[in-house]
């Protein structure tokens, strides 16, 4: 036969019988053991979040906006056509893209757009570039706007069209 042990307060009931109400001991580790909970969950989190911000870059392709050789440098103050071909970073065509060239440091009375098409990687943009009166050169810029059913993306610069005044 096991001995009753009596609790240490007046009360004349087995510690066994004790009810869980009563029992203060229960508390003394449940702070520090939120605090491991917590942190392991947030680091559980982070590197999650870190796993799934990788899965949009796979597979993506990164394209460029190709200068026709001749059209390298242009000339101030004239409407003139440049043609631009539009590349993946492995040199294969990139159809029915949109080229769209801004102002640099040269001039444009708005931005001027062109749509490669479906059955080109090419487009001719007609552009009228002009410069501030105390420039000799300036650059225009041109970007990229790949087909939205592709997994083509434009994040590097693309190269620039050189405007001089001759």
């Amino acid at each position: 036969m096991v001995p009753n042990t009596l609790l240490s307060d007046d009360s004349d009931r087995p510690a066994r019988s004790r009810s869980f109400t009563e029992d203060d001991r229960a508390i003394e580790g449940l702070p520090i053991r939120l605090v491991i909970a917590l942190v392991v969950g947030v680091a559980a989190l982070a590197l999650m979040l870190n796993m799934l911000g990788t899965i949009g870059t796979v597979g993506d392709t990164e394209v460029t906006a190709e200068i026709d050789d001749t059209d390298q440098v242009i000339e101030a103050g004239q409407k003139q056509d440049v043609t631009i071909d539009v590349i993946d970073e492995n040199g294969n065509e990139v159809e029915d893209a949109t080229i769209i060239v801004t102002a640099g440091s040269a001039q444009l009375n708005g931005p001027a757009d062109e749509y490669t098409g479906s059955s080109s990687n090419s487009a001719d943009v007609t552009i009228d570039p002009d410069l501030r009166a105390d420039q000799d050169k300036g650059t225009l810029e041109i970007d990229v706007v790949p087909p939205s059913d592709s997994n083509y993306i434009d994040e590097q610069p693309n190269a620039e069209i050189v405007v001089v005044d001759r």
